[in-house]
């Protein structure tokens, strides 16, 4: 089996919590925002998997895109997904402008904090996924608890951070934004019972198997796949994949799904599709 456990490495936030869910659940300490994945192939990477834990909002930030990062130096861009697994009653994700407005405005805007005013700051619930292209202003609000896919680079620039002690990014933050109004969100898209695309762009999909089944998983040709448990029941070529725990996959293996599993999968677009042979 071509199955490689992913160490998770717990980063500390001011806007992180302490009541994380198992197997993070500490007592005392600092507050713990992010639960990276570290993967193996460290920068070479395609995608990285995340956890994020919120009890405050996020700087207000943007992402470069391919060309953009690799213009710095950079292998990739940033395009971002995310899927809400918990959100209290106020739980919201800025995403992209009210209206569209110019490079000027934004800047002014960024300086003198009006633009948490010209955000689409959207309520979201359990169950939700957004898209995020790179270019997308953006901002994740408190209360939620949430899997976070992305393109693996480790490039963020800050527009406004709410008067926090940290550095900001403003030349390079309104030079790659985007300053038209994201789109709305699309419902999953149903592949087969049991498989649904959850959310995809250009850089990469993320799709989610759930219920009783069996099968066989493949990676991508010549790419990766990347999967990450919810809910138990999942097996891996009989090995048990604990939930909120992630792996990488680099060829086939049998997989079984218990009736309450829950299993995201994730992979750049750029390659052949993963193949999940579902049997009887």
């Amino acid at each position: 089996m071509a199955l490689t456990p992913l160490k998770p490495r717990l980063i500390a936030k001011p806007w992180g919590r302490l009541d994380l869910p198992a197997p993070y659940a500490a007592e005392g300490g600092e507050p713990i925002g992010e639960v990276i994945f570290d993967d193996p192939d460290g920068a070479d990477a395609a995608l990285l998997l995340k956890l994020l834990f919120t009890s405050e909002k996020l700087s207000v930030q943007v992402h470069p895109d391919d060309a953009a990062a690799q213009a710095r130096g950079f292998p990739r861009g940033k395009d971002e997904a995310w899927l809400i697994l918990d959100a209290a009653p106020e739980g919201c994700i800025a995403f992209g402008p009210k209206t569209s407005m110019t490079r000027e405005t934004l800047r002014a805007a960024a300086l003198d904090g009006s633009i948490e005013g010209l955000l689409d700051w959207r309520a979201v619930h359990a169950g939700d996924v957004l898209y995020s292209p790179s270019g997308t202003i953006h901002a994740i609000g408190p209360g939620l608890t949430l899997v976070e896919v992305q393109q693996n680079l480790d490039l963020t620039y800050r527009l406004y951070d709410y008067g926090r002690p940290r550095e900001l990014h403003l030349d390079d933050a309104v030079s790659v934004a985007t300053l038209m109004p994201a789109p709305p969100a699309g419902d999953p898209v149903i592949i087969a019972p049991g498989h649904q695309l959850l959310a995809g762009g250009s850089a990469f999909r993320m799709e989610q198997l759930t219920g009783a089944a069996s099968g066989q998983l493949a990676s991508p040709s010549g790419a990766s796949l990347w999967l990450l448990p919810l809910t138990g029941g999942v097996a891996a070529d009989g090995a048990p994949l604990a939930p909120l725990t992630a792996f990488r996959l680099d060829g086939r293996a049998a997989l079984s799904l218990g009736a309450d599993a829950r299993l995201i999968l994730a992979y750049p677009v750029a390659c052949a599709l993963p193949v999940w042979e579902r049997a009887g």
